[in-house]
């Protein structure tokens, strides 16, 4: 027990103060976050604080629960559904580009079809716990532009949960194509369960949650209703992030959910750093040569293709280029999604370099996509004005 307090504690701290330093210099703490897991994990020399990081699973889960947890509390269920059908279309867009620019680059690596369809996914999902944490440092969850980077963000949860269940095949987990289809449908359904929920279940929320007098009770109660669905989810197949976020979009629609966001932001910046930290243990430089040039290829198209999803979206949803800007850079992070495809893929014996593969480009463009977000102003000049034509809402003003 002395041994997994000291991992525990000594991640907090590594995490901490590495952040601490970025911070000064005007820098997202992420990067920080999965540098200092990778200089202190098992992988790099020196000094080892998690030997194994299996240890720390636990609280990276809750890290992610957390995170999903509040941007479910900080995207209206009413927005969504008013805004509806552009928000899916740009959700596809998105998707149509990154992940189908991704299954091709899978095919050009020669890797084969089961790796092409991993790296599919790898490489055109972006990380939601990236894109929170990215809004949330930068202050942009006011911004005009965070609906639309919020419901890309949905679509793609929604996508990934299917896509998972897809993969089963592909993968060796599923026996054939009837259990392929009742993974998809529970997947489905579990989805239309809690959106119907939350839609519609707020009074009986209200009623569990209490009357949100006592604030310790309050916080309980919802923590305990955030890591149960999410371990719910996990059980059946849909991704745990799915399952938080779900909770917080259900709390969202009831009287308490300010309370509640207030609450919550202590727990989700804690355990956030445990979750980038577990991530940077991942690593092993070590494996990362042989990977280097597809990985940069990657990391340019992946590039190319969040600046035109981002022009696309935002011009369908009468925003101006500054807007386009931001969505292409915020959601370039890659992350959690990306490492559980590659961890998959291993497992099944796909070919060895997807994980190396990954891992780096993961790493990339999980430091690229703050430090881009942050600059998002500047380089909006590089996107040329005559794509967005000073009409109707095309709005510029933003940070």
């Amino acid at each position: 027990m002395g041994d997994a307090l000291i991992a525990l504690g000594g991640a907090f701290l590594a995490a901490g103060l590495f952040a601490r330093l970025g911070s000064r210099v005007g820098l997202p703490t992420i990067p920080f976050f999965m540098a200092a897991g990778i200089l202190f994990g098992p992988n790099t020399p020196g000094i080892i604080l998690v030997e194994n990081p299996a240890d720390l699973e636990l609280f990276a889960a809750v890290g992610l629960i957390m995170l999903l947890f509040h941007l479910g509390l900080e995207f209206s269920l009413r927005d969504l559904i008013d805004g509806g059908p552009r928000l899916v279309g740009a959700g596809a867009i998105y998707l149509a580009l990154n992940v189908g620019g991704g299954f091709l680059f899978g095919f050009a690596l020669g890797w084969g079809l089961a790796e092409a369809l991993v790296i599919a996914g790898a490489v055109g999902i972006s990380s939601s716990a990236i894109v929170t944490k990215v809004l949330i440092d930068l202050e942009r969850l006011a911004n005009p532009e965070t609906r639309l980077i919020l419901g890309i963000i949905v679509v793609e949860d929604i996508f990934l949960a299917l896509y998972l269940a897809l993969l089963q095949p592909v993968l060796g987990q599923a026996s054939g194509a009837v259990e392929s289809f009742a993974l998809v449908g529970r997947a489905f359904l579990f989805l239309v369960v809690l959106f119907s929920i939350a839609r519609f279940g707020a009074r009986f929320v209200e009623r569990l949650l209490g009357s949100g007098d006592d604030e310790e009770l309050l916080t309980v109660v919802f923590v305990g209703l955030a890591v149960v669905v999410a371990g719910f989810a996990e059980e059946i197949g849909v991704s745990d992030a799915i399952g938080a976020f779900m909770v917080g979009l259900i709390l969202a629609e009831t009287k308490q959910s300010s309370l509640i966001e207030r609450l919550v932001l202590p727990l989700r910046d804690a355990f956030a750093a445990v979750f980038f930290f577990v991530f940077g243990l991942s690593i092993d430089p070590g494996s990362l040569g042989p990977v280097v040039v597809p990985v940069a290829i990657a990391v340019v198209l992946t590039l190319w293709l969040n600046i035109a999803a981002g022009i696309a979206c935002s011009r369908i949803n009468g925003l101006g280029r500054r807007q386009a800007s931001n969505v292409g850079f915020t959601i370039l992070g890659r992350g959690e999604f990306s490492l559980i495809l590659a961890s998959l893929a291993v497992a099944a014996g796909l070919d060895d370099r997807i994980g190396p593969f990954v891992a780096l480009y993961v790493l990339i463009l999980a430091i690229g996509s703050p430090v881009l977000a942050s600059r998002s102003k500047e380089l909006a000049r590089l996107i040329p004005a005559r794509i967005f034509p000073t009409r109707g809402g095309a709005k510029e003003i933003s940070t």
